[in-house]
């Protein structure tokens, strides 16, 4: 068994997931995967077992099932040995919105957004009592852009990369690091499974470069890393007219342009 934290990674079977798995095992830290898919799990824990000589237990859950989710929690609550979380999991549904399902919005929602909640609240305590630990959110940049057209899918995206950065004010402080990761098109299963025509698909980073430059990111203890821009004044200069805002949301009279018409 190792001696450093063990790492649990949500959509852990495939893409992200499995590439985040293979490079903590590669570092050391046993693991807990957690997906759907069992079969896929397996054949990743034996070749991670056999390849780095970690432990890796596997966790066959659906984070879009709440009693599901909620045995997820309680390991995440009960297991001090996890010092580490990778809340991947996430999905999304072709079409525009009026053409998606009521129910695969409601399902697109659950796992993209509330699991990743919920499962940081179910660590977040531990990790600040204990004064250290890690929560890395799997955002993307499309909750930055909604001229994507993918209004569902970028406002979960947008949800998870403002916990981060509300948790990392709250928690950091408490010893515990969390990381937002947002990444652009990135070659991995969801697109087959969003229904999308891979001939007609652009140019995309592969997933082991994504996570690589994630986990650079993650060991220089960035808040908000996003490995396709290369230009990082880009995201300073973005955070800098945010924040130059603040101070404005405390005034007590609407701006002129609001007046009633004379």
């Amino acid at each position: 068994m190792s001696t450093k934290p063990t790492v649990l990674v949500t959509g852990a079977s495939s893409g992200i997931g499995a590439t985040y798995a293979d490079r903590f095992a590669r570092r050391g830290h046993d693991l807990v995967l957690v997906a759907r898919d069992k079969a896929w799990m397996d054949a990743l824990a034996e070749r991670l077992s056999r390849g780095t000589g970690v432990a890796v237990d596997v966790v066959q859950a659906d984070l879009t099932d709440a009693a599901q989710t909620r045995a997820v929690e309680a390991r995440l609550r009960e297991d001090d040995r996890i010092g580490v979380l990778i809340n991947n999991a996430g999905a999304n549904v072709g079409g525009a919105f009026v053409e998606q399902s009521p129910d695969d919005v409601e399902r697109i929602v659950t796992l993209n957004a509330t699991s990743v909640m919920r499962l940081a609240r179910a660590v977040a305590p531990r990790f600040a009592a204990a004064g250290e630990g890690a929560i890395v959110n799997i955002g993307s940049v499309v909750g930055l852009v909604p001229e994507f057209s993918m209004a569902v899918y970028g406002a979960t995206k947008t949800f998870v990369q403002f916990l981060s950065q509300g948790l990392a004010h709250e928690l950091g402080p408490k010893g515990v690091y969390v990381q937002a990761v947002l990444p652009a098109a990135t070659r991995t299963e969801i697109w087959s499974r969003s229904g999308a025509d891979e001939a007609s698909l652009p140019p995309m980073m592969e997933v082991g470069a994504l996570v690589d430059a994630a986990l650079a990111g993650f060991d220089r203890r960035e808040p908000v890393t996003i490995p396709h821009l290369h230009d990082v004044g880009q995201w300073d200069a973005f955070q800098a007219a945010r924040q130059a805002m603040i101070p404005g949301f405390g005034t007590v009279e609407p701006a002129p342009r609001y007046a009633p018409a004379a």
